[in-house]
């Protein structure tokens, strides 16, 4: 998928957060914005499809490892909240290991700059960076799209997740959880 294609997916999410934010942000009164700060890492789980014939898919192929592979990680989080409602603004950086059950470590790290709004709605977008297979690293762009659930001050976030490279795309669902502090 191309850049563009990567764009026109996730420019209606990014209109979305800026028409609520920019009419939350504003204020007639003068009045400083008041902001609260969260920390909802914890751990990550998931489940990641290397669809197609590029050449991530090929390499996986010549070592031996299915096209379907588990993740597991932390997610390493930092939210800031109007006092005054509205959408949060976040910044999260997910460290992930793939393969254990094809006997091997696929390092990747995320980071991604997002909104969340109150219903629990987020989406964010940002590099990421896959550490093995000929060329050493590979990058690619991360869209993520999900929902977090609150259940008595516990967090459970599901996030569906795609990659696109020219090495080949990922789709991931990355689920996990996080106690409020």
């Amino acid at each position: 998928m191309k850049t563009h294609h990567v764009l026109t997916f996730a420019l209606p999410f990014i209109v979305a957060a800026l028409q609520s934010s920019t009419v939350l942000a504003q204020s007639t009164s003068g009045d400083e914005v008041t902001l609260a700060q969260r920390n909802l890492g914890g751990p990550r789980l998931g489940i990641t499809y290397v669809p197609g014939t590029g050449e991530l898919e090929r390499e996986l192929r010549q070592k031996q490892i299915g096209s379907t592979l588990s993740q597991f990680g932390w997610q390493f989080e930092y939210q800031v909240i109007p006092d005054g409602g509205g959408p949060s603004f976040v910044v999260q950086f997910v460290p992930l290991v793939a393969g254990v059950e094809y006997g091997t470590l696929i390092p990747s790290a995320s980071l991604a700059l997002g909104v969340r709004m109150p219903s629990g709605v987020e989406f964010g977008l940002g590099p990421n960076l896959l550490i093995g297979g000929n060329k050493g690293l590979n990058t690619s762009l991360v869209v993520a799209v999900g929902k977090s659930f609150n259940y008595g001050g516990v967090s459970i976030p599901l996030d569906f997740v795609y990659a696109t490279s020219p090495d080949g795309n990922r789709i991931s669902i990355i689920f996990g959880y996080a106690i409020r502090k």
